[in-house]
């Protein structure tokens, strides 16, 4: 990062309560208290949240997008972790 560019921080709100805070986008900031205050005032103008959360990019672990096939198929051959897979114990009547 060039050392005149403040740090990146990526924005979650929450709509309303009782809801999960979704990915609103991203910004620059120099330090978390002005993160949070921009993420309000460019993401929530119009009142639409309750919460607001930034957390800096540098932060975020992600999975490499070129390799998602290997990282979200199914493993094969791992039957056990479907109910399927058990039989039914005899003698237990709420199975």
């Amino acid at each position: 990062m060039p050392e005149n560019q403040w740090p990146m921080w990526e924005v979650f709100v929450r709509s309303s309560r009782g809801l999960s805070h979704v990915h609103a986008g991203s910004l620059h900031a120099p330090d978390a208290t002005m993160a949070l205050r921009n993420a309000r005032d460019l993401y929530t103008r119009r009142n639409e949240g309750t919460s607001v959360w930034v957390v800096p990019t540098s932060a975020v672990s992600t999975s490499d997008p070129d390799s998602k096939g290997g990282f979200f198929e199914s493993p094969q051959g791992k039957n056990y972790r479907h109910a399927t897979y058990y039989d039914k114990s005899e003698g237990v009547p709420h199975l």
